[in-house]
């Protein structure tokens, strides 16, 4: 891009801040129209919300005002980029992508789309998507060099099915061709496909691997949702719990995900998880425990109460055959019994742990719902933890800008 280029762009970081997510709904809206295939591809689920535009477009302004500068968004670029590839997303949809993009910047932005603008954004848009696919393709490239990797959707068969919880059941996931699947950092991801005959679409949703890597199977554990008005992203959910039996086959692609466990880990590690959001945290703890792992860890867990915790009794289990892992629990409302075994009542609060570990060098990982994410790591900052070793993970698209 040439430096007058760059400065069109930045002149239009005011007009983003106003309308950003204006133009994402009519980007999109123009995109489905004239490619309502791409429906099978997008989670139609955070249309519904308005999340995925609101994403789009806080993501559309930082590459604005960054562009100066790219490379300052690679950790960006970096977790997009696993999302992408978790979908099988390939280069060539980038350019049906960026039509619709230029040209809903004409059609929005009317006479504020100058020329100048417009050839200026085609040029941007051209540069974020080779940088993006540039990067998505190394992703590629380590997935294949995997042993048992591929890329891609691949068949796989519900080989067992167990409950964890009144809302969360456990999935084994074998591949139908018989053949092995590639070892996961614990903390990733993988992406499940799905056909929904009330929406005649397929549809794909992320779900944390919740078992230890292994070369037979993948582990995916699945709340159902509940209540009125749920979105196809419950919709999905709930076809796992009302439709999917053993025996089934679901398209599945190689695990994806930025958030997971440090190679190189030499100190205490610290697993904060609400909810739903302990099933990348128990692949952790296994792995941790399985490769005898020497410093301290402290797992601190919020839920509603005790018939929706899962894995409970494996987690007891674990804490007591190990004097260097700690337990703490909270329950919106304990029972008795939960206040004896020491179950904490209220939101999870780490200022009521008096051995959190603050020790150079420690890591914290953060999951479930994003006030849940976003609480614990201002009270992690507020107590002088540093944010490069706050590790969140944020179901859905990135919303939450905290690092």
């Amino acid at each position: 891009m040439t430096s007058e280029q760059k400065q069109w762009i930045s002149a239009t970081v005011p007009v983003l801040k106003e309308n950003g997510v204006l133009l994402t709904k009519h980007f999109y809206n123009r995109m489905f129209t004239h490619n309502p295939e791409l429906k099978n591809l997008f989670n139609m689920g955070n249309q519904q919300s308005g999340k995925q535009q609101t994403a789009l477009a806080m993501a559309v302004l930082a590459y604005a005002e960054n562009i100066a500068n790219p490379g300052v968004l690679m950790p960006v670029v970096d977790r997009i980029g696993h999302k992408h590839v978790s979908l099988d997303i390939r280069p060539e949809q980038y350019q049906i992508v960026g039509r619709h993009l230029i040209a809903s910047i004409q059609e929005v932005l009317g006479n504020v789309a100058t020329p100048e603008i417009v050839d200026a954004w085609t040029v941007a848009y051209q540069q974020l998507a080779n940088l993006m696919s540039g990067h998505e393709a190394k992703l590629y490239e380590q997935k294949t060099a995997q042993q048992y990797g591929w890329t891609g959707w691949r068949p796989f068969t519900v080989g067992k099915i167990n409950v964890e919880s009144t809302e969360i059941t456990s999935f084994y996931l074998f591949p139908s061709d018989g053949g092995k699947v590639a070892a996961h950092v614990p903390g990733q991801y993988i992406s499940v496909k799905v056909f929904l005959p009330e929406m005649k679409l397929y549809q794909a949703r992320q779900y944390s691997i919740s078992s230890t890597p292994a070369q037979d199977y993948y582990r995916i554990s699945v709340k159902a949702e509940k209540g009125a008005g749920l979105d196809t992203n419950g919709l999905i959910s709930n076809y796992f719990h009302d439709v999917i039996k053993e025996g089934n086959i679901v398209d599945v692609t190689a695990p994806a995900g930025d958030f997971k466990l440090a190679k190189d880990l030499a100190a205490p590690v610290v697993l904060i998880s609400g909810g739903v959001g302990l099933t990348p945290m128990i692949s952790m703890l296994q792995n941790l425990v399985e490769q005898k792992f020497t410093y301290p860890i402290t797992w601190l867990h919020g839920c509603r109460n005790r018939s929706v915790h899962a894995f409970k009794d494996q987690l007891d289990q674990i804490v007591n055959a190990n004097d260097s892992i700690e337990q703490h629990v909270f329950y919106d409302v304990p029972t008795a019994r939960d206040k004896q075994e020491g179950v904490m009542e209220g939101f999870l609060d780490i200022n009521k742990i008096a051995s959190l570990p603050q020790y150079p060098g420690t890591m914290y990982y953060v999951c479930g719902p994003a006030p849940f994410i976003r609480k614990q790591y201002q009270d992690l900052i507020s107590c002088g933890i540093k944010k490069e070793s706050i590790l969140f993970e944020e179901f859905g698209p990135a919303l939450l800008q905290l690092n």
